[in-house]
């Protein structure tokens, strides 16, 4: 099976030997349309908060938002994109691969040859639930093979994500061997490609974002585990913040640039708070006594494995750093047991209880109310 090299800037060419084509005028691209502030959105503090703890460390696997239609699960999780600082990449490399570490696919890579640094947002990248497997993947680029008689790889959605967030509304309805491929580049955080006389592989690790409705079916339960936090999204049942919700939406949908401005101090503010705890966080301690409560709740819970305690002792250390402690302490510890155990419970015939429930529950007898 062929070797294959990442793709390279097509020739400006359609087929080899013929003269060159001119080159296209540049047309003149719109702005973007401003996204909704991260900081405006009024409630949902248990997703604000695990998505703030993704962002700064993204090693605790992902954010999955389970919850009612049309309480803001997709719009704070754009919000969080807009929000985050700028990253440093290698110009031309379709990988965003971080030119302090150097590219993954090495000498092969046209991009990090040249080596010239470029700053790029933090890339989200949505999966359609009806999206194939090439498109997800990458594939042979036809085009060019038919064209240029090249053997060319396509980079697909996992390669776009690299570095970023990959995006999964209605995560519950993802067809199995999407979630199949999922976790096996969830794990390993490189796609490797081998079919139509191609091998490749390329680096994707990306932070996994999932949110649906639970009503319209379950996540299977190894996609399930994956995810680091899982938080539940429900609708406002007080007057005061639903009306508040309205008033901002309405407000942003009349005037995004204006709405966005009012915001600005205050997502600058959140913006310089994220880069802070990135900072902070190999230099925030986790105690024995704290690493020994995390083992304790999840011995009582009855979780299987050790990812419970590992992303337990990780949301909790992003937390510390959130809130610029030095070290890891009970407090942190509480506050994430929740997201980050309620969805790695084994099912209880005798205990008819929602996970939340059972998490707080053996909070209040292992540490006290």
């Amino acid at each position: 099976m062929d070797r294959l090299a990442p793709p390279e800037p097509a020739p400006d060419h359609d087929m080899p030997g013929s003269a060159a084509s001119p080159k296209p005028r540049k047309r003149a691209v719109p702005p973007a349309r401003p996204v909704f502030p991260f900081s405006a959105i009024v409630g949902q503090e248990e997703l604000k908060l695990a998505l703030l703890i993704a962002a700064v460390e993204p090693a605790i696997g992902g954010v999955l938002a389970f919850g009612d239609r049309g309480t803001g699960k997709s719009t704070a999780i754009r919000a969080l994109a807009a929000l985050l600082p700028r990253m440093k990449a290698i110009e031309g490399c379709r990988y965003h691969c971080d030119p302090d570490a150097g590219c993954a696919l090495g000498g092969e890579c046209r991009a990090a040859q040249e080596g010239r640094v470029v700053t790029v947002p933090v890339p989200v990248v949505d999966l359609p639930l009806g999206a194939t497997e090439d498109r997800v993947v990458g594939a042979l680029d036809l085009e060019r093979a038919l064209s240029q008689g090249v053997k060319a790889f396509e980079p697909g959605l996992l390669a776009r994500a690299n570095r970023g967030f990959l995006y999964i509304d209605e995560a519950n309805l993802l067809e199995d061997h999407l979630v199949d491929l999922l976790l096996d580049v969830a794990a390993s955080g490189e796609n490797v490609v081998e079919r139509e006389g191609i091998s490749i592989r390329h680096p994707a690790r990306f932070v996994l974002v999932g949110s649906g409705n639970p009503e319209e079916g379950e996540l299977r339960p190894q996609l399930l585990d994956r995810f680091g936090l899982s938080v539940e999204v429900r609708t406002p049942e007080d007057l005061a913040t639903r009306i508040e919700v309205v008033k901002r939406r309405d407000a942003f949908e009349r005037d995004p640039a204006g709405f966005a401005a009012a915001w600005a101090k205050e997502e600058a503010r959140t913006r310089k708070r994220i880069l802070a705890a990135r900072e902070r966080l190999a230099a925030t301690r986790v105690p024995h006594t704290v690493l020994e409560q995390a083992a304790r709740l999840c011995i009582a819970l009855g979780t299987d494995g050790l990812r419970g305690e590992l992303t337990l002792i990780r949301a909790a250390r992003a937390l510390a750093a959130l809130e610029n402690a030095d070290e890891v302490g009970l407090a942190q510890l509480r506050r994430v047991a929740v997201p980050a155990l309620r969805h790695r419970l084994r099912r209880n015939v005798l205990d008819e209880a929602s996970g939340t429930t059972r998490v707080e529950r053996a909070l209040a007898e292992q540490f006290g109310p």
